[in-house]
């Protein structure tokens, strides 16, 4: 017997009443496949927990409409997470459920045709009635208009306004309130591809209220976190804009004359693969020829659909991490320090008197 690569015998798993997500997840690390992946996963969680890193997560698909809100909410509220990047289709939904109103269960093989003529929305087997959009939207609306429209703002300072906005009004804690509550700064690399774009659009088109965002701002503050942090960790639901926005904010370092390792942890739960050279499947390993990933670092991908792999791992990281999530201080985010944005005010005439300069 070759005993160079014979050292860990797979345990089978064995069933026992009552047993807990976390006694669960680590039978599972004794298996193979896609289950000893996520049971990797949580463990390097809780090593990023028990380290000196900064946590930044990554939330890409409908994760909100598919229950995960109350999921996301008690890794700000339990700091889990230092960073949230998300799509603004995800930060929409959650004022849509903080103000109270639901996302119901339905059928993938609903008649589609008819959800539309009755205004009802549809997410695979999750359904949302337009009304209730509207008035989630018009909340979005009024609070654009109500925002200083001669100053630019990061999508991070949109968000905790609108967070501070939401919680006299929120019938239940939020991704956004339970974020400004925590200090917990929220990004977001798309805005304008979701209810939150089109409701800015709205408040410009009714009001003539053209607010100005600086997107290149969010660059340098993301980056910023990154370089004020001991290390980095990341954490990835899905792809998209999310995760390479988070990916780059090692590499961004170099704009202030830095060069960081990568991030020293990651972790990341998709469906996608991959050989079609699209970012969602992107390995760790095709990462750290971006130098977005340390060459040390340590990483999992887990192939499982997230709303499978999120609850349970975050479940048993409730359950076995207590010491080390009570023993984690809440970095200290300085984004005053930021340099290379502009400061004060910012006006159209502004703008246009500087491209002429």
């Amino acid at each position: 017997m070759n005993h160079d690569f014979l050292h860990q015998r797979v345990a089978p798993f064995p069933v026992t009443a009552g047993a807990t997500a976390g006694e669960i997840i680590d039978r599972m690390g004794g298996t193979a496949f896609q289950a000893r992946n996520l049971a990797q996963a949580v463990r390097i969680w809780q090593r990023m927990l028990e380290d000196d890193v900064t946590i930044m997560f990554g939330l890409a698909g409908a994760m909100v409409p598919g229950g995960m809100r109350k999921v996301v909410v008690y890794l700000i509220e339990n700091r889990l997470i230092d960073c949230l990047v998300s799509t603004g289709a995800n930060l929409f939904h959650d004022v849509y459920e903080t103000l109270g109103k639901p996302h119901w269960q339905g059928s993938p093989s609903s008649d589609d045709v008819e959800l539309g003529h009755r205004r009802i929305n549809r997410f695979y087997d999750v359904l949302a009635p337009e009304t209730d959009f509207t008035q989630a939207e018009e909340f979005c609306v009024s609070f654009a208009h109500s925002l200083d429209a001669t100053r630019a703002y990061t999508t991070r300072e949109y968000f905790e306004l609108m967070g501070r906005a939401l919680i006299p009004v929120a019938k239940e804690e939020g991704i956004l309130t339970a974020a400004a509550k925590a200090g917990v700064p929220v990004f977001t690399a798309a805005l304008g591809d979701s209810v939150h774009g089109l409701s800015i659009a709205s408040a410009r088109t009714r009001h003539g209220h053209q607010l100005l965002f600086d997107i290149i701002g969010d660059v340098l503050e993301t980056a910023h976190v990154a370089l004020t942090a001991a290390g980095t960790g990341v954490i990835y639901v899905g792809g998209g804009t999310p995760k390479n926005f988070t990916q780059q904010a090692e590499v961004a370092s170099y704009i202030y004359g830095r060069d960081l390792p990568g991030h020293r942890y990651a972790i990341q739960i998709t469906m996608d693969q991959p050989q079609w050279g699209g970012l969602s499947g992107c390995t760790f390993e095709e990462a750290q020829s971006w130098r977005k990933i340390a060459p040390d670092a340590n990483t999992v991908t887990v192939n499982v659909e997230a709303t499978v792999a999120l609850p349970l791992a975050i479940q048993a990281l409730a359950e076995t991490a207590g010491d080390a999530i009570k023993g984690r201080k809440a970095p200290a985010f300085d984004f005053s320090q930021v340099r290379g944005r502009f400061e004060g005010s910012i006006t159209p005439a502004g703008i246009a008197a500087r491209a002429h300069l």
